[in-house]
């Protein structure tokens, strides 16, 4: 077997892209959309669908996806109108 090589003929490191900043970033907010795709696999519709075609399926999921933001509204305000307080008593 030989190893992972670029193009360029260069080994690829497989912590290489742990090093990059970027990296950070991503796995800080990695949460927030896996917390979605599991919200709406476990509890909406998207674990067995039962709709046939890409046009009704897109629909679907567009309208699983604005469920799931009306439930999240409320507390989302909430931490809004604390930030807010927070901002005025600082």
């Amino acid at each position: 077997m030989s190893p992972r090589t670029r193009r360029d003929g260069a080994p690829i490191s497989t912590a290489e892209p742990r090093g990059h900043p970027g990296y950070a970033i991503s796995l800080s907010r990695r949460w927030l959309v896996e917390k979605g795709f599991g919200w709406l696999k476990q509890t909406g519709p998207m674990r067995q669908v039962k709709l046939r075609g890409l046009h009704n399926v897109d629909w679907l999921f567009v309208f699983s996806c604005a469920a799931h933001n009306l439930m999240r509204l409320p507390r989302l305000i909430a931490q809004r109108a604390a930030q807010g307080l927070r901002q005025q008593c600082a």
